[in-house]
């Protein structure tokens, strides 16, 4: 939390004091429900503005406000001041579940496919193609691909990671992702160990250079925008997009947890989003009256 919004958040806490002639020493837990209430209406006035109708406040700000107001409560203990309530009683709002955003298939296919033809130089065209097809076929994050190197695949695809915590793992290569990747190295004509590399490079270490997960982000940015994919795809959709279609394949939830080197199953089902339309074909195909009509 920065200064700017502690300060913010304080003050909007003030606000609510004032509006109602109290002071912290008159808190209790009625008003503090009262308090979480005010966060989340209309009639929430802001900390600069002071107007009344302001934008209502997603779950994750009414919480970044609870947790200043906790921590300046507990401030006012430590400083003997008159508190009646404790910082705890200031609950966390549960945080609404943001709404799948994963491109349809096709559309990963499409970009992938389309790279070629979007990068004027072939070298990077070829290099490109097989970031995305590594990315889609591996549900790697972006961190662990650029920090790929050549030896880290062996003869049958398969990829050796460290991922976050050092947790190690396997990933594949499909059949597919193998043929582009090939036909990157098979241009190749350097002794750099890094698996990704640019076209040129500045650094006086020749060896180890290699790409930086901001080019492929902006890349891939450039890609999406030139496609009209109006979803956000970045590098980490790529990674919801293997989740989401493995599962959507039948693929077992703690397969794909080990596949992304989650430590716990619940990351992992919180990870996999389901597309409305298969969510809507899923319901048609399973629901015990589809199909059904007394008319």
């Amino acid at each position: 939390m920065t200064v700017y919004h502690y300060k913010n958040d304080l003050a909007i806490f003030d606000n609510f004091l004032k509006s109602r002639n109290l002071r912290v020493k008159d808190l209790d837990k009625r008003l503090i429900f009262e308090f979480k209430a005010y966060l989340s209406s209309d009639e929430r006035q802001t900390a600069t503005t002071h107007l009344e109708g302001a934008i209502r406040l997603s779950s994750a700000s009414i919480n970044r406000c609870l947790s200043a107001v906790r921590a300046y409560i507990r401030f006012l203990i430590e400083q003997d001041y008159d508190t009646p309530v404790v910082p705890d009683q200031f609950k966390m709002v549960k945080r609404e579940r943001p709404h799948p955003n994963v491109a349809e298939f096709n559309e990963f296919v499409n970009l992938m496919g389309s790279v070629s033809t979007m990068e004027k130089d072939p070298v990077i065209a070829i290099r490109n193609r097989a970031i995305l097809e590594v990315l889609f076929s591996t549900g790697l994050r972006i961190s662990e691909l650029v920090g790929l190197n050549r030896k880290d695949i062996n003869l049958e695809g398969t990829i050796f990671i460290t991922g976050k915590g050092r947790k190690q793992r396997f990933v594949y290569l499909t059949e597919r992702s193998q043929f582009y990747l090939d036909q990157y190295m098979s241009i190749r004509k350097d002794n750099q160990k890094a698996l990704f590399i640019p076209t040129k490079t500045r650094s006086k270490d020749k060896l180890s250079s290699r790409l930086t997960a901001r080019y492929v982000q902006e890349r891939l940015k450039t890609y999406c925008e030139k496609l009209r994919i109006n979803l956000p795809t970045t590098p980490h959709s790529f990674r919801h997009g293997f989740a989401t279609y493995l599962a959507e394949n039948g693929a077992s939830p703690a397969a794909i947890q080990i596949l992304l080197g989650h430590e716990s199953l619940n990351t992992t089902t919180r990870y996999i989003n389901a597309s409305d339309r298969f969510a809507q074909e899923t319901h048609r195909k399973y629901h015990p009256l589809a199909g059904i009509n007394d008319k």
